[in-house]
């Protein structure tokens, strides 16, 4: 090995063959990080024997995936600098270190690359595991264009140059890995998907991830969105109404296309500046981003217009109901073009 390649696992509550995975690691000439994320004194006997193959920090109290991959990675900063590969393994026994060893060459053979062991989902697989990742590649194709297969791996491999990039993505539980996918696709950072086994042990019922709760945190940026689309909504519909009222005495074309506009040009200004400061954290050039908001503002105005006029006029829905129609049509629509075009930069990966 060219450069020290190094074993981040963070573990909690860990099944007792972790020991038998670090001698293993250990073995295939790593070194060993082990991250005890409060596991508590019933499994202080595990993590003395994981003591004679890794260097185990420990937490306090239970603080997050996220936090204890932080926690892993600040020390290799300190310890191993730059010159050094990483790789993330989860220590439930889902990662082959044949497998990370193969991340690790490619790693090493292409700086600057984020490496992530993609799993195939075949044979028997736990169906919330199936599901999850599905959902989760879903939401991640449409928010950056990027079809990534296996979102929420926890085998990646980096270099030690990457660390501080790693060290300043938000999120400090499940969601942190998510988010290192979503923050690598804005800044176009490079990423390469290596097939790997899928497998679990005994249905993966050693793993701490909390559907709803764990899945909440993963589509947090989308849930904001949906947040800031239904306020920009309240204040669409209620001026829509009002704007209804006031314009009853002109043609019913003319007074649906004034009452529309005139809602949307208030509702946007603030659905803009939610999303950018809150939803989407751009802090880049505000007339750059507000000329995009605004072009693809008016692009879909008209869009929701033509709508709107189509479903009153020849399928005579109500005004009111045709409004919520053809917001909750373009709802997606809008969410995908905000992430791809207006607040962020496009990236490629590949997969072999």
């Amino acid at each position: 090995m060219e450069k020290q390649w190094i074993a981040l696992i963070p573990a909690y509550e860990p099944e007792d063959f972790l020991p038998a995975l670090l001698r293993e690691v250990k073995e295939a000439g790593f070194e060993a990080v082990v991250v005890d994320d409060g596991s508590g004194a019933a499994y202080g006997e595990t993590f003395l024997r994981a003591s004679h193959y890794a260097t185990v920090l420990t937490h306090a109290v239970n603080q997050g995936k996220g936090q204890a991959l932080k926690t892993g990675l600040k020390y290799i900063q300190d310890t191993f600098g730059e010159d050094c590969v990483v790789v993330t393994m989860d220590a439930d026994g889902q990662h082959k270190v044949l497998d990370a060893i193969r991340l690790c060459r490619y790693t090493q053979e292409h700086p600057g690359v984020l490496v992530l062991g993609s799993r195939q989902f075949s044979g028997e697989v736990p169906a919330r595991s199936r599901f999850g990742n599905e959902i989760t590649r879903l939401v991640y194709r449409l928010a950056t264009g990027v079809s990534v297969r296996d979102t929420q791996t926890g085998l990646r491999a980096f270099g030690g140059r990457m660390i501080p990039e790693l060290l300043q993505v938000e999120g400090s539980r499940y969601e942190y890995e998510m988010n290192m996918l979503l923050d690598f696709a804005r800044r176009k950072v490079p990423m390469k998907e290596l097939t790997i086994d899928t497998i679990y042990i005994n249905g993966n019922v050693g793993s701490h991830f909390n559907t709803l709760v764990d899945s909440c945190r993963i589509y947090k940026e989308i849930l904001q969105f949906s947040a800031s689309s239904f306020l920009g909504f309240l204040i669409d519909y209620s001026l829509y109404g009002v704007l209804l009222i006031l314009t009853a005495g002109l043609p019913l074309t003319a007074s649906l296309r004034l009452s529309n506009v005139g809602a949307r040009v208030v509702s946007a200004a603030f659905n803009y500046t939610v999303n950018r400061n809150v939803v989407f954290r751009n802090h880049g050039s505000i007339l750059k981003s507000a000329t995009r908001y605004f072009l693809l503002a008016v692009s879909i105005l008209a869009v929701n217009t033509g709508i709107l006029t189509f479903l009153v006029q020849h399928l005579g829905i109500p005004a009111l109901a045709a409004k919520v129609i053809t917001e909750v049509v373009l709802f997606f629509f809008s969410w995908v073009l905000q992430r791809r075009v207006v607040f962020r930069e496009g990236v490629t990966t590949e997969l072999c």
